[in-house]
């Protein structure tokens, strides 16, 4: 049954492991080539982060927009964060790496991009030093952000891999604002667990796809770091989980007397 398949079913199969894999391991059965497997693992794992992170910061955006408030996300942090994924993502189609081991990036540079603007949207005036008389903030990070992009993809490539390098200590300055803004808040505002939690689990999964089928060191490097950091976050989530919940009942606590008052005023 299995060589006699559709050949669009066919097709897929061969598209994502490889004629020679798709024979071993659909038409023959072998299930014992731990060569074939461990690609099979890889190449299904790279879609599923691939289709994860077409959503992953989803939850992030309608957190903000919902509340009308950008507190919690760190404005330094998604900007550093933002500029990493866009290199990874410029490095990673100049080296024609397989779209399944960097796919996400596209569409985490996407959803970071719109969330900064929503940070700079919702945050105070007086948080961007904005006046009367200077810029629009949401123009000024547009064309930032038009520029970035032409450039990464105009840079020679040598030069590019420099920025692939410097992605670490990117990797590292992006997480380390919100983690610090969490510590000295003692919570987490309107980050989401959802996020934090997808993001440890991508990146474990690209460490896996990296060594598997990329094999460059830059790039797992990468993965490797944002593995660390975010797994900060997610300790700071949960110890802060609690006192998120007590500010939460305190304000509610304090709009029920500011109501009773009035009752009586």
């Amino acid at each position: 049954i299995t060589q006699n398949l559709p050949w669009p079913i066919k097709d897929l199969g061969v598209s994502i492991v490889g004629e020679e894999c798709y024979g071993s391991l659909v038409e023959n059965l072998h299930l014992g080539d731990v060569v074939c497997l461990k690609l099979a693992l890889s190449k299904g794992l790279g879609i599923g982060i691939v289709a994860g992170g077409a959503i992953m910061k989803v939850p992030q955006i309608l957190l903000i927009t919902s509340a009308r408030s950008a507190r919690g996300p760190s404005l330094e942090s998604y900007c550093l964060e933002t500029l990493a994924y866009a290199i990874t993502l410029a490095y990673s189609v100049r080296h024609a790496f397989p779209f399944t081991t960097y796919g996400e990036n596209l569409f985490l540079t996407l959803q970071n991009t719109v969330i900064t603007l929503l940070i700079i949207l919702h945050a105070p005036r007086r948080a961007l030093t904005a006046t009367a008389a200077s810029p629009d903030p949401l123009a000024l990070a547009a064309v930032a952000i038009a520029a970035s992009a032409l450039a990464l993809f105009m840079v020679p490539i040598n030069i590019l891999a420099l920025l692939q390098l410097a992605t670490l200590p990117l990797c590292l300055a992006s997480k380390l604002p919100q983690i610090r803004q969490n510590h000295r808040a003692r919570a987490t505002g309107q980050l989401s667990a959802f996020v934090v939690g997808a993001q440890i689990a991508g990146c474990l999964a690209r460490v896996y796809t990296t060594v598997q089928e990329v094999g460059d060191a830059l790039v797992l490097a990468g993965y490797v770091l944002a593995l660390l950091l975010n797994s900060v976050l997610a300790v700071q989530l949960w110890a802060y989980w609690a006192a998120e919940d007590d500010i939460e009942a305190s304000r509610d606590a304090v709009r029920i007397y500011d109501r009773i008052q009035c009752s009586f005023a």
